[in-house]
């Protein structure tokens, strides 16, 4: 446990999370910040009692933004960003004591294994992927709305070890949370002056597919990487149209 790292994670109800997230943080990290969006079941209370520091931001549609907010109340010289559905292996919990103690000025990522309708991707849109989490607290902030990326100059390194992602147990669940990230990624792109046409939407959106079946081997993973595949390309789908529908709402 490093009493220079604070482990944030973002939650709205997570009731069913929050308890095992925040006690793998504890294995990193002496402080746990959650930036609570208003959750409505017994997430914050369960927070609280594990430990957590809990700090509240309205939910306006803007991931980056709450990742940034978070920044604010840290009081560590580093952060480590943990999603409440993530797990964090042991071997990275001892590769991340070991970058602590190196006190190097880098931004360290971390591989991702992605769990989703009871499989373990390895190929596909799901595939394996790195993901940067684990920086000097005034060396990063976050950009985008939805799919948000930090921002920092420092060098990059590779931390052994995984992020375990236990996503979407249920297709309600990756439908729902599709479609609210479509909205958010339309309504963003459109503001800042993106515009597209409907053979547009139908390329992007084959594209999508033939990239995650082909290019990314999905089709090595069987009838999972088929239907994620599919996923991806109703996902694209989705995000692209409801852009053209609001062009066609501000023309009219």
């Amino acid at each position: 446990m490093n009493n220079n790292l604070t482990v944030v994670v973002l939650t709205k109800n997570e009731e069913e999370n929050i308890v095992a997230v925040v006690q793998n943080a504890k294995k990193v990290a002496a402080e746990v910040l959650i930036v609570d969006s208003g959750s409505t079941d017994k997430t914050v209370q369960l927070a609280e009692e594990n430990g957590a520091k809990v700090v509240y931001r309205a939910w306006d549609n803007d991931f980056a933004a709450q990742r940034n907010f978070a920044l604010q109340h840290v009081k560590t010289e580093w952060v480590l960003y943990l999603d409440a559905d993530e797990r964090m292996t042991d071997d990275l919990c001892c590769a991340v004591e070991k970058a602590m103690a190196t006190k190097a000025q880098k931004q360290y990522s971390i591989m991702r294994k992605i769990h989703a309708f009871g499989f373990t991707y390895k190929h596909g849109i799901f595939k394996p992927d790195e993901v940067l989490r684990l920086f000097p607290v005034n060396k990063v902030h976050w950009e985008n709305k939805v799919h948000e990326r930090p921002v920092c100059d420092l060098p990059k390194e590779k931390l052994a070890g995984y992020i375990e992602h236990y996503t979407y147990d249920s297709w309600q669940q990756w439908w729902d949370k599709a479609g609210h990230y479509t909205t958010i990624w339309a309504e963003d792109n459109f503001a800042k002056g993106k515009r597209t046409s409907l053979a547009a939407c139908f390329a992007h959106s084959a594209y999508g597919f033939l990239r995650a079946y082909i290019l990314q081997l999905g089709f090595i993973d069987g009838w999972s990487g088929l239907y994620s595949s599919l996923q991806h390309f109703i996902y694209t789908m989705m995000k692209y149209l409801k852009l053209y529908e609001l062009q066609k709402a501000k023309s009219n």
